[in-house]
């Protein structure tokens, strides 16, 4: 158990990041759920988490399209526990931009949602994290290195996270360590949701056919990856690790 140490894990009101909120919890630290519209959600995973453990968990709600905002929930991160050990860069926008008809609006939001955000947020904090010998973790995506079909823009921002990861391995260090994890299959898509459905088995059997390990993975699984980067890898800084059943391999 770590006590009194502080993780900031941006988009972290549901799915991955909520996961990685509760992981990084039950090891004892600190948590600072940041949200932007997934208000209900961000409140009812503090309200869980305080129960557990009093005063425990804060949420904190911020743009991060918004240069501003994005330095104010810097600012309002140093004040909630007056520390920060750990920051792991989960937001993240996703949708399909097919070639050809993608918009300078499409490609702003992306790249702000996906890289921008993350960068301009690490550096805000940067001081603090060299204070502290403290890591930074991005989720990116296995389709930095395998772009996905009528998804260019997206693609294009997560490898460029990647390589952001890289950079600022290079620029904090020895005081910061900075990784990444790249998740792969983990949650089916809404169209594959419904497991009654024939057709949908078919679908859902085709793609596991294509994974190693033979099935999805769980978000716990990504958790435990941006855990083990944050807290236990002492001697790594960036890397990205693939957390996909093997897919990358075909």
């Amino acid at each position: 158990m770590i006590d009194g140490k502080v993780v900031l894990v941006t988009g972290a009101a549901k799915r991955i990041g909520a996961s990685i909120v509760e992981t990084f919890h039950t090891n004892g630290y600190l948590v600072i759920i940041h949200y932007n519209r997934s208000v209900v959600e961000a409140n009812a995973l503090v309200d869980r988490l305080n129960k557990k453990r009093a005063s425990s968990a804060i949420c904190l709600q911020a743009d991060l399209n918004d240069r501003e905002a994005i330095d104010s929930l810097a600012s309002e991160t140093l004040t909630c526990y007056q520390r920060l050990d750990v920051l792991v860069n989960n937001a993240s926008t996703y949708y399909a931009t097919p070639f050809g008809a993608a918009t300078q609006r499409q490609w702003d939001d992306l790249q702000n949602s996906n890289l921008r955000g993350a960068f301009f947020l690490s550096q805000a904090l940067s001081q603090e994290l060299v204070i502290r010998n403290g890591s930074i973790v991005n989720i990116v995506d296995t389709y930095a290195d395998r772009p996905l079909l009528h998804h260019s823009v997206y693609s294009i921002a997560k490898a460029s996270l990647k390589a952001m990861t890289k950079a600022l391995a290079i620029e904090l260090a020895p005081k910061v360590r900075v990784n990444g994890v790249a998740p792969g299959a983990i949650l089916w898509p809404t169209t594959l949701e419904n497991g009654n459905d024939p057709q949908v088995i078919q679908a859902r059997a085709k793609v596991q056919k294509k994974i190693p390990l033979g099935t999805l993975g769980q978000l716990q699984d990504i958790a435990d990856a941006t855990y083990f980067l944050a807290s236990d890898a002492n001697y790594v800084t960036g890397q990205v690790i693939k957390v996909d059943g093997g897919r990358s391999l075909s």
